[in-house]
């Protein structure tokens, strides 16, 4: 059965910070594979997830910036998420280890990007927030299923409130591109990945980290700042903004779940597509059905499949 799209009573809430989340997890003898892992939110989950013994890897596609980031706390290892032949080097790299994969935790995104098209012809932001995570989960998939107990974290956002997958158009082919319509629909992407991870049979979450300044902001417009700041009620820390990640990393009480959306540590509460709120997981993002049909349209476009 599904899992429900509805809060439980969890230990930790908006202000709780990633050390908090990972304190008292031995996690010694397991592996994780960051993307994003060398800055921002993405650094801060390696950070936890080292401190309870986890082996991180972290690929990059700035080998010197990364490993100067990341120091002792990971391996890094080199992949660009919108570039096929290098997701598929990093993952035959791994499998040929023949060791599992406990924990995948697709962090890497962009957002609000110009209109460039770097692989396959696909909008960059589409390419890199969900095709290039949805190749290397793929990819990947054989290690995951040697864990005990293998978890799939995917950094969504509430930006997924701004569109839901045009699958009519996703690619901007038709209409005007608008780079927010883009980057809410990659968001929503991410949400639906997980639900179509979870159906397949490794426990699977999307997560809001919460507002949080990191890099990913770069593309804004002192307009776009002005405007994000006025709407804001809270902006979170960096380590507030890993706490979520890692809560459904490692927290144990979603042993039996999946396939939701999570957000200040928590399953976030289903909203109406029209909610004003700054929080809440909206319907297109929660929808099964969207979610086949999006993993259906990743297989056409990247050619794999989950045998």
């Amino acid at each position: 059965m599904p899992t429900p799209q509805a809060p439980i009573a969890s230990d930790f809430n908006a202000r709780s910070i990633a050390a908090e989340v990972i304190r008292g997890h031995d996690l010694r003898g397991k592996t994780a594979v960051v993307t994003g892992g060398s800055a921002g939110i993405g650094l801060e989950t390696t950070r936890a997830l080292s401190s309870a013994g986890v082996r991180v890897i972290v690929p990059a596609r700035d080998l010197e910036k990364a490993r100067a980031a990341v120091g002792t706390l990971a391996t890094v290892e080199p992949m660009e998420l919108t570039d096929p032949p290098s997701i598929a080097a990093f993952a035959d790299r791994f499998l040929k280890t023949g060791q599992p994969l406990d924990l995948l935790i697709n962090n890497a995104g962009v957002m609000a990007t110009p209109l460039s098209r770097p692989a396959r012809n696909i909008e960059s932001q589409f390419a890199t927030n969900h095709v290039g995570h949805f190749e290397l989960t793929v990819r990947l998939w054989p290690a995951l299923r040697k864990a005990q107990a293998p978890r799939i974290v995917s950094l969504s956002s509430l930006g997924h409130r701004r569109a839901a997958v045009d699958f009519d158009d996703w690619n901007f082919e038709h209409k005007p591109y608008d780079r927010w319509e883009a980057y809410g629909q990659s968001k929503t992407a991410n949400a639906l990945f997980a639900i179509g991870a979870n159906s397949r049979g490794v426990k699977a979450f999307s997560v809001h980290p919460g507002a949080i300044w990191t890099g990913l902001a770069k593309f804004m417009t002192p307009e776009d700042v002005a405007a994000f700041e006025k709407r804001l009620q809270q902006v979170k820390t960096v380590e507030q903004g890993a706490a979520t990640t890692v809560w459904c990393a490692v927290n144990r009480q979603l042993d039996a779940l999946g396939g939701v959306y999570c957000e200040d540590c928590n399953i976030a509460v289903p909203v109406p597509g029209d909610s004003p709120a700054l929080s809440g997981v909206r319907p297109w993002a929660m929808d099964p059905a969207q979610a086949e049909r999006l993993w259906t349209l990743s297989e056409k476009v990247t050619g794999l499949g989950i045998g």
